[in-house]
Parts: structure tokens; C-alpha cells; sequence
């Protein structure tokens, strides 16, 4: 279990493509709102890679530059939160692969997503401005069988070395900090 974070927090994404900052409300999603915290404060997400981005959907990352960080991880998913906000554009959500499976992956909804909501997709914030989100690389389409981009069970196994190597064109977090 993830310590408890304050009640409002904000992180600021220093990415190669400009600062993302998102306003974070734990009153939303408790669990996931601790768990983003934990993850920001131990430095998880600096040089991880935005690996999908879907134009007129959302951009995710959350896999670690390193494999054996997210393997870490991976070990400690948290349970679900109930869904308190709707998916609207510049809400930020934990990404799952079923019932109480959230981990470390996180997309920044680009556009009306409500659609979401009934799948429990559980927002934990808000970004303040979504330019920056927006201009994230996504020539690459989505993953595999929807498009060409990179395949989430390599990024999982080879971390930024896969990504690096036949995707260099993705757009990349540096920092992710606590920032208010």
C-alpha cells in the first residue's frame, strides 16, 4: 500500500516537448491519487517515454526507461476506485488491464473519453493546459493489432533500448516532480 498523499498536489512533467503540469485531487481516486504521488517521488517516470499517442484519444506513458524498475513495480498493482469525474479532454487516468490491476501507467485524455467511465477508468487529476499533450510525437499510431507503434510487452522487457532504438521520434518525460 502506497502512502497517502496530500489531499491536492500538482506534478509537473518537464518533457522534450514543454512542461505538462496536472493538477492531482485525491478526493477523485484515492488509491490511484497515492499511488502517483509514490510514483513521482521516487523518481519513476524521469526518462520515461510517452509510447502511445492517439490523436483525438489520449498520450500514455508509465513504463520506466528501465525494465527492472517497472518489473518492480509491476508487483504492487492497487485496487480500483470508484469513478468519481468523467473522462473529459485534460483529465489524467491510471490505464489498467482489468479489475484492480493499475499500476504505473497513466494517459492524459486528449479529447472526450466519457465512454471510459463505464470501464473504470478512474480520473486522478487534471492537466492545466493541453497544448503540450497535444503536440506529443504520434506518427506512430497506436499499438499493435490498432496501428504501427510500439508494442507494450517489448517496452515491458527492453524498456527505452527497445523504444530508442525504432521509435526515436516519441517525445520523452525528463523530470517528473511534486511541484505544489
Amino acid at each position: 500500500m502506497d502512502p497517502e498523499a496530500p489531499a491536492k498536489y500538482t506534478v509537473t512533467l518537464s518533457t522534450t516537448a514543454g512542461d505538462i503540469i496536472i493538477d492531482v485531487d485525491r478526493a477523485l481516486a484515492p488509491r490511484g491519487a497515492d499511488r502517483f504521488h509514490a510514483l513521482v517521488s521516487a523518481g519513476y517516470y524521469d526518462g520515461a517515454m510517452f509510447y502511445r499517442a492517439v490523436p483525438g484519444f489520449m498520450v500514455q506513458f508509465g513504463l520506466a526507461s528501465d525494465p527492472a524498475v517497472t518489473a518492480q513495480w509491476k508487483k504492487t498493482p492497487i485496487q480500483d476506485d470508484a469513478v468519481r469525474a468523467q473522462n473529459l479532454a485534460g483529465m489524467v487516468s491510471f490505464a489498467t488491464s482489468g479489475p484492480n490491476n493499475r499500476t504505473t501507467q497513466i494517459f492524459i485524455n486528449t479529447a472526450d473519453n466519457r465512454r471510459l467511465d463505464g470501464m473504470g477508468f478512474a480520473p486522478i487529476g487534471k492537466v492545466r493546459e493541453l497544448g503540450i499533450a497535444k503536440k506529443l510525437y504520434s506518427g506512430y499510431g497506436d499499438g499493435p493489432p490498432s496501428g504501427q507503434g510500439p508494442q507494450q510487452g517489448r517496452i515491458n522487457r527492453e524498456g527505452n533500448a527497445y523504444l530508442l532504438a525504432e521509435f526515436p521520434k516519441l517525445d520523452s518525460i525528463k523530470t517528473a516532480r511534486i511541484t505544489g
